[in-house]
């Protein structure tokens, strides 16, 4: 099955968040430093403190709260005692921080937001997962997420068990009713669209166009038929109910055609089950990036 790049912890997201957790440094210090702290403890003794989960939840951000101390404390020590993608229940221990209790009380705030934050997400994406299981559909995210936060939302969701649909708008051909409204008075047919989409990537990319994927969307199933002899590698079917895409499905296999098909639109928890029987695929939810609650994330001192 052809697939978008999937996404782990590596150079490059490491990097992105690092140019992140840098801003929120300055958010916080703004090039100072922490007054109350400075005031107040500032020649306080080395202290100890677990990060434990207020509720139960699926780990994530224990890589991200590691650069957090790189950057503001170096000298801190970090003892992670779980995974990211390990799930934790209420009152579960999943790091150790010691070093100076100054220090622990700077970088508190940020590295419970970064471990809160990236959990609400994976925990949110494991929920849909589950939901899904046994069915053969895959779980997606979109491009919906926090600017600047991409790369560590996606990372996120793929901790959850989810799956990582494109990136940006560099590494795939993603061709929506946009799109198409902007063919001119008339209009083109999604097939059309997708026909010269290949013509034009092959100019633009030579002999790396057939690694390019090819999506399009359609949202009623006139527009599919006009696509699936196309063979585009993904049909996203735009808000459609089940019995519309368990059409969509019949029809797509009655021409045998290779093209996958994706369920796309205001998919919830409740109604997750009922699109992923019809026999799609994918389904992609925005709602995991954009909707996702930060996990109750807290230090208890030792």
């Amino acid at each position: 099955m052809r697939d978008f790049d999937q996404i782990t912890w590596d150079a490059r997201l490491e990097s992105d968040c690092r140019q992140l957790v840098r801003l929120a440094v300055l958010e916080d210090l703004n090039g100072s430093f922490d007054v109350t702290t400075r005031v107040l403890v500032a020649d306080s003794g080395p202290a100890r403190a677990d990060v434990v989960f207020r509720e139960a939840g699926v780990v994530c951000g224990l890589r991200a709260a590691a650069v957090v101390l790189d950057e503001m404390a170096p000298h801190v020590g970090w003892e992670p005692r779980a995974s990211d993608g390990q799930r934790t229940e209420a009152g579960g221990r999943v790091a150790t921080i010691s070093g100076p209790a100054s220090d622990l009380l700077t970088t508190e705030r940020l590295v419970l937001n970064m471990i809160g934050r990236l959990s609400g997400i994976a925990t949110l994406t494991r929920a849909f997962v589950d939901r899904i299981a046994g069915t053969g559909a895959r779980i997606y995210d979109t491009r919906k997420t926090t600017p600047g936060w991409r790369r560590l939302e996606k990372y996120a969701v793929r901790c959850g068990g989810g799956s990582n649909h494109r990136t940006g708008l560099f590494d795939a051909v993603l061709i929506k009713d946009n799109h198409l409204a902007q063919l001119g008075p008339a209009g083109r047919s999604p097939g059309e669209a997708v026909d010269a989409a290949r013509s034009r990537l092959r100019e633009l990319l030579s002999r790396d166009a057939h690694a390019m994927i090819v999506e399009v969307e359609v949202d009623s199933l006139q527009q599919l038929d006009d696509v699936l002899p196309r063979n585009p590698d993904i049909v996203l079917l735009d808000n459609m109910a089940p019995a519309q895409l368990r059409a969509a499905v019949a029809r797509r296999d009655a021409l045998r055609s290779p093209s996958q098909l994706e369920a796309s639109g205001g998919v919830t928890l409740d109604s997750v089950r009922d699109v992923a029987e019809s026999g799609v695929e994918r389904i992609s939810v925005g709602a995991l990036t954009h909707s996702a609650t930060s996990l109750d994330v807290a230090l208890d001192w030792q």
